[in-house]
């Protein structure tokens, strides 16, 4: 294995799933804003699941998005 590709890779994949995350999280809440769903000053619980297939089944990363 080649522990120098390897970590390029992760870096690579989790690059470009923060981009896309944060991006899908910013259209989803002022969605919700604008059509009342939400006021735009709560703090929402989020939770990522990541699988890793064959390997990784059920990990998952907690937090909060403060909106306020």
């Amino acid at each position: 294995m080649n522990d120098e590709e390897f970590t390029q890779s992760i870096r690579k994949f989790l690059r470009h799933f923060g981009v896309t995350a944060q991006q899908e999280m910013e259209r989803a809440v002022r969605r919700a804003v604008e059509d009342g769903t939400l006021r735009g000053r709560e703090t929402i619980p989020v939770r990522a699941t990541f699988v890793v297939e064959g390997l990784v089944h059920d990990f998952h990363v907690e937090g909060e998005l403060k909106l306020e």
